[in-house]
C-alpha cells in the first residue's frame, strides 16, 4: 500500500493519505509540476501556500531552521497538533510555504500511516482532500468521491478528526501564536 504511494509520488503524481486530523492529498514539495497539479486539483488560490508534513524532528531540521524554544516545543509536541512556521533551509517549489516571506509551515502528524509514508518519501506538501471551500474529507472513500481518478492513489484509511493544529511563528526572536489550537506556549 505504501509502495504504490511512494511510486506515484516519485512520478510527480498526487496521492491521498490519512492524517491525524483530516484525510489529505500530497505531493513532492520539490517538484514544481506536482505542486502546480495539487493546486489545480484543489482549486486553491496561488496566494494560499501549503505546508509540509515530515516524519520526525530530524526531517524537519533538514528543511527548516528549528532551534531554541521552537525545538523544545517540537520535541514536546511532535508528532501532534503543532505546526511551526520557520525559515526554510532548502528551496521548495513555488506555493510550498510563502516565497515572499521566506517561511514554511512544518508539522509531524500523529498518524502511523502518514508517518510510514513520510519515512519512505521524506517531506510532502500536503493539504486537506477537498476542493477549496468545500467540506473536509475524513477517509479515502470520501476523498475519492471528490477527486476520483485525478488523484493517482489513495492510501486506505480514515482520519480521526479533531482540532486543527496550533500554528506558531518561530521565525522571530519570540514565538508567536498565529492560530490557537491544542498546544500552548506555556511549559
Amino acid at each position: 500500500m505504501i509502495d504504490r504511494a511512494v511510486q506515484a509520488l516519485g512520478e510527480g503524481q498526487v496521492v491521498g493519505l490519512p492524517t491525524d486530523t483530516v484525510y489529505g492529498i500530497g505531493v513532492d514539495p520539490f517538484d514544481l509540476d506536482a505542486v502546480a497539479l495539487l493546486f489545480e486539483l484543489k482549486g486553491r488560490p496561488a496566494d494560499k501556500p501549503v505546508g509540509v508534513l515530515v516524519a520526525s524532528l530530524e526531517q524537519a531540521i533538514d528543511i527548516g531552521e528549528i532551534g531554541g524554544a521552537a525545538r523544545i516545543l517540537a520535541e514536546r509536541h511532535w508528532p501532534g497538533a503543532l505546526t511551526l512556521i520557520v525559515t526554510p533551509q532548502v528551496v521548495m517549489a513555488d506555493w510550498v510555504g510563502d516565497q515572499v516571506l521566506r517561511t514554511v509551515g512544518i508539522r509531524v502528524p500523529d498518524h502511523p500511516t502518514a508517518i510510514e509514508l513520510l519515512e519512505a518519501t521524506g517531506p510532502l506538501a500536503v493539504t486537506s482532500a477537498n476542493r477549496s471551500g468545500g467540506a473536509e474529507t475524513m477517509s479515502d472513500e470520501e476523498a475519492r468521491a471528490v477527486f476520483g481518478d485525478d488523484v493517482s492513489y489513495y492510501i486506505p484509511g480514515r482520519a480521526p478528526g479533531g482540532e486543527a493544529s496550533t500554528v506558531i511563528d518561530a521565525t522571530g526572536a519570540e514565538l508567536t501564536v498565529l492560530r490557537e489550537g491544542p498546544v500552548t506556549l506555556a511549559p
